[in-house]
């Protein structure tokens, strides 16, 4: 599989006030725009080397993205399959609502207004598939939102697991 690092945006106003973000389309705060140039940074000081950046284009991926390029001179595009996902009638509600929670069970059914778990877990492998299948040569640099993160993680964790399972078999 092509290599990938993660970036989560920046801190939002409705990261501070415990709202629920999803599609919405909420700017960073000063902070957030602080954490974006720090990643960057970071990304400088240790040394990380990636062929592409590629972001959500929810403003607030987008302008922690354009920082970190900005600062590396790693080129940078839009990737729309990186939008966070759609969470309907529960965007600008509170993230840690009851009603919330009991909804996010049903992992197959869309948010009122929304998208489903499945349909933005499908979306993420499909994407993940398309760079392992680019190139095992090339390094991304993903910056995108929390559930994407999530999707993200439990890819890598699963393909892990399959190449270790693998190397089991065939040692």
């Amino acid at each position: 599989m092509g290599h990938f690092y993660f970036v989560r945006h920046g801190q939002t106003i409705w990261n501070v006030e415990n709202k629920i973000c999803g599609a919405t389309d909420i700017a960073l705060t000063e902070f957030g725009h602080q954490q974006a140039v720090e990643t960057g940074e970071k990304i400088l000081k240790e040394g990380i080397q990636a062929d592409e950046i590629l972001y959500s284009p929810l403003v607030r991926a987008a302008d922690t993205a354009k920082h970190i390029s900005e600062m590396t001179g790693i080129p940078a595009r839009p990737e729309p399959r990186l939008t966070e996902q759609n969470f309907g009638k529960w965007e600008s509600t509170a993230r840690d609502g009851a009603d919330f929670k009991k909804a996010k069970e049903c992992f197959a059914m869309s948010h009122e207004g929304g998208e489903s778990t499945l349909r933005l877990a499908q979306r993420i492998y499909n994407l993940l598939d398309e760079i392992r299948e680019e190139s095992d040569e090339k390094t991304y640099i993903l910056v995108a939102h929390n559930g994407i993160a999530r999707v993200a993680l439990e890819v890598a964790t699963w393909r892990a697991e399959e190449v270790h399972r693998q190397q089991v078999q065939y040692a």
